[in-house]
């Protein structure tokens, strides 16, 4: 069976309900899910995975959360070739840099090996209507990445 890991960092609550989206997504399409908080996990437990998922809020002017700056780090020390991934995550539009932890994860991600499965999500604050169905086709994307 297809395993799908999601690691998610939030503050408010409104990033670890878009893991859950996500995670419920998969689900209904047949794939295992492991979702966890990013100070639970390694790096490393992405080599078990098949589908690499990180959620993540941006702090302030563009900063990673504290949070996950450990597993930022980690994570580029690993190789991930061939593993396909997607970076989702919510910010606050009114920042000039919206988002910009998911960019900075995808270009990790990019950097150690793995593959782009769906084109990364970004939500302003809270998931509304359109950003669950966002959040599905993303999940979905990835799942048809995998097969």
């Amino acid at each position: 069976m297809t395993l799908a890991k999601i690691v998610y960092a939030s503050m408010t609550g409104n990033t670890e309900e878009i893991a859950d989206i996500v995670a419920e997504a998969f689900e209904n399409l047949d794939i295992e899910v492991e979702i966890n908080e990013c100070t639970q996990v390694d790096p490393e437990d992405f080599e078990d995975a098949d589908i690499c998922v990180v959620a993540t809020y941006t702090y302030g002017d563009g900063e990673l959360p504290d949070e996950i700056v450990d597993f930022y780090e980690e994570l580029q020390e690993i190789d991930l070739s061939g593993k396909t991934y997607g970076v989702c995550g919510s910010g606050d539009t009114f920042y000039d840099d919206f988002c910009k932890s998911v960019d900075d994860f995808d270009a990790v991600f990019t950097k150690i090996g793995a593959v782009k499965g769906a084109e990364s999500v970004k939500v302003d604050l809270a998931a509304e209507e359109e950003d669950i169905q966002n959040l599905e086709a993303f999940a979905k994307k990835l799942s048809e990445a995998v097969k």
